[in-house]
């Protein structure tokens, strides 16, 4: 997998304290929340690149369901 580009941010501290409030509601960490923020306006945009790879998943693996047992 390719190295995440990193980039330096500058923003008024009542945004980004804003940017972090909905985050941890989203249990996100910020700079996943503004990745996410940005993908979502390039994608209403139409300038999502079709090689962007979708978001690499954090945090513990989903469990596995048992044969025959049914999403309620």
């Amino acid at each position: 997998m390719p190295e995440r580009k990193k980039v330096l941010l500058r923003l008024d501290p009542a945004v980004h304290d804003a940017l972090a409030r909905w985050a941890g509601q989203e249990l996100r960490s910020t700079n996943a929340q503004i990745e996410f923020l940005l993908r979502r306006a390039l994608d209403d945009a139409g300038r999502m690149p079709k090689e962007a790879r979708d978001i690499p998943r954090r945090g513990r693996p989903r469990r596995a369901r048992p044969e025959g047992e049914d999403e309620e």
